[in-house]
């Protein structure tokens, strides 16, 4: 059984990292996610473990460094809040189309532009739909607490690795800054250069004679072979629609109503359920684990149970279009938000359920 100790989200991100036996972190502070850099540098895990931990010049010198640990075979990891992550686009489409694993945390913050340093979720499209440029998807997980931003770490490694796929952890400014108990796990330790060449076999770690040389790019002339490429990334893609949804339900099997929603807002909507209980309304939630890959077939199945959907984002609606696919004109959706670093309350999505659900 491992500690338990009182931290906010980033903290826990950090910590996470040095007991999941991660190699390096290359990053740069912006808030409200400077916390990480921090956290590392005053516990020195380069001291303790070996892990690389170094402040990049910029965000693009940070996920090109993340690249470059990763086409080694390594476990390497970046963060930043959300105009860093729009200057990491680049690389992080680099890393998808040479199939490189890597963990990118996002800690969202308003915007468009530089916006604000409040929380917001309006990065949904850019980690969902593909920021960057081409035919790719990110595995994108949506801690909720501050043990999921410590949990999720593990779990984001296991997954980067076993599709060779860059995961984002989607969070925001209330889970990175907010304390919570986390439960901490016994560290792992880091893997041996053995245990990499054994794993990696695709990774530039040396040419052996028993094998043709590694390379690693996500450059290719031929269209022809491109294509290829591209058809085989939509087959993994595929793979990971199958096999990774990850959803939480909160009452929801005699629910006529249902509220959907992912990270911070999920919490407030878990409180709008229980208000709404009081009040006579049937409510009940489905808490989004894997924003890709999308519940969508649960979703569907509770689309045609109860009377209507109601998405609770923090910005002008983005996840609720996945929703209205999912459910296929079956059961009228809506949306409910705040933007600009603003919080709705558990009464406010209250309200805009009777408002534009059931009564509207």
């Amino acid at each position: 059984m491992g500690e338990l100790k009182l931290m906010k989200g980033n903290e826990a991100f950090a910590e996470g990292a040095i007991r999941a036996g991660a190699d390096a972190y290359f990053g740069y502070p912006i808030t409200p996610q400077s916390e990480v850099l921090e956290y590392f540098m005053a516990e020195k895990p380069y001291e303790k473990t070996g892990m690389v931990v170094l402040q990049a010049e910029s965000e693009v010198a940070a996920i090109n460094m993340v690249y470059g640990a990763a086409a080694a075979g390594k476990r390497a990891m970046t963060s930043s809040s959300s105009p860093g992550v729009s200057l990491k686009m680049e690389g992080i489409s680099y890393m998808a189309g040479a199939e490189l694993p890597g963990l990118i945390l996002n800690v969202v913050r308003g915007g468009p532009g530089l916006g604000t340093i409040q929380p917001s979720q309006a990065d949904y499209f850019q980690a969902t739909k593909g920021g960057g440029h081409g035919d790719y998807r990110l595995i994108v997980l949506a801690p909720s607490s501050v043990q999921e931003m410590f949990d999720f770490v593990s779990l984001s490694f296991e997954l980067t690795f076993k599709y060779r796929n860059p995961v984002m952890m989607l969070s925001d400014g209330v889970i990175g800054q907010m304390m919570e108990k986390v439960q901490l796990s016994e560290p792992k330790p880091r893997r041996t250069d053995e245990e990499v060449i054994r794993e990696c076999p695709w990774a530039t770690t040396g040419k052996p004679k028993t094998r043709e040389r590694n390379i690693i790019t996500s450059l290719n002339l031929d269209s022809a072979v491109q294509e290829r490429h591209n058809l085989h990334l939509q087959e993994k893609y595929r793979k990971i629609e199958e096999h990774e949804v990850r959803f939480e339900e909160f009452q929801s099997e005699d629910a006529e109503y249902l509220f959907v929603a992912y990270g911070s807002s999920a919490r407030i909507a878990q409180k709008a359920v229980q208000l709404a209980r009081a009040k006579g309304i049937k409510a009940g939630l489905i808490r989004l684990i894997t924003l890709f890959p999308f519940p969508k077939k649960r979703i569907g199945e509770l689309g045609g149970k109860v009377k209507g959907i109601l998405t609770v984002e923090m910005s002008a609606g983005q996840m609720v279009e996945d929703v209205l696919l999912a459910v296929a004109g079956k059961v009228k959706v809506e949306h409910y938000g705040r933007m600009g670093g603003m919080i709705p309350s558990p009464e406010d999505v209250v309200t805009a359920m009777e408002k534009k659900i059931i009564g509207g």
